[in-house]
């Protein structure tokens, strides 16, 4: 907030699209791919993948949060603030990355992936924090907050990373087993993510009726991480 000021929207879009494209290439060269060449078989990948979206599905139904533009939030009924409501979208998102880094540190220490990857994967999730954080401060902003309350709590919204990469590493490490299932299901959770909220708000702005900003971002984020990945392997 500090950094970006008063963004665009169209800015913003751009720079949520940079997000999904990162998560999007993640999901499977740091994710899906060791899971799979873990278990030799892709079953394993895909009851894994399967089960983080319907985890990142029913806590979308469940946890009471609201989208920026929105009117209506979702999930349960809540007497929250729209402040606390907007945050908590973010939050949400931010569980699956968490997970993701968490579990691939995970994997890099039983030998099911490599300690490269795994930064790599970091680096990419740290990068596209700054979109997030920006998609939570700037509407802030714009619900009349003060600057310094709209970067702390863009700022808060990804304190739950830390707490579920915790949660990722240590049931890698100590349930061994479930590792290919693990890198999955956090797969799983973060396309949930980019294709049920990231693509459709970086879409929304009705002065990019082609969509070009936010798919330029999505094609550089991709490329990015791909190259990360590529290059730290």
């Amino acid at each position: 907030m500090f950094i970006f000021g008063d963004l665009s929207k169209r800015a913003l879009n751009a720079m949520l699209g940079f997000a999904a494209g990162v998560m999007t290439a993640a999901s499977f060269w740091s994710l899906l791919d060791p899971a799979i060449e873990m278990s030799r078989t892709p079953f394993p990948a895909l009851i894994g993948f399967l089960l983080g979206c319907g985890f990142l599905f029913a806590a979308d139904k469940l946890l009471p949060h609201l989208h920026a533009g929105d009117d209506e939030p979702e999930g349960l009924k809540s007497s929250w603030r729209r402040s606390v409501l907007l945050v908590m979208a973010i939050t949400l998102h931010n569980i699956p990355e968490g997970l993701a880094y968490g579990v691939a540190f995970g994997s890099a220490a039983l030998g099911g992936g490599t300690m490269s990857a795994a930064i790599a994967l970091t680096i990419g999730i740290g990068i596209q924090n700054f979109p997030e954080g920006a998609a939570v401060s700037v509407p802030l902003r714009r619900e009349g907050l003060s600057r310094k309350k709209s970067f702390f709590y863009g700022q808060a919204s990804g304190m739950v990373e830390p707490v579920a990469a915790v949660i990722g590493a240590a049931l890698s490490t100590f349930f061994a087993g479930v590792l290919p299932y693990a890198l999955a299901f956090a797969a799983g959770a973060m396309v949930f993510v980019v294709f049920e909220e990231l693509i459709p708000e970086a879409h929304s702005d009705p002065a990019d009726l082609h969509g070009h900003d936010a798919t330029i971002g999505a094609v550089l984020g991709f490329a990015a991480m791909m190259a990360l990945d590529t290059f730290l392997a």
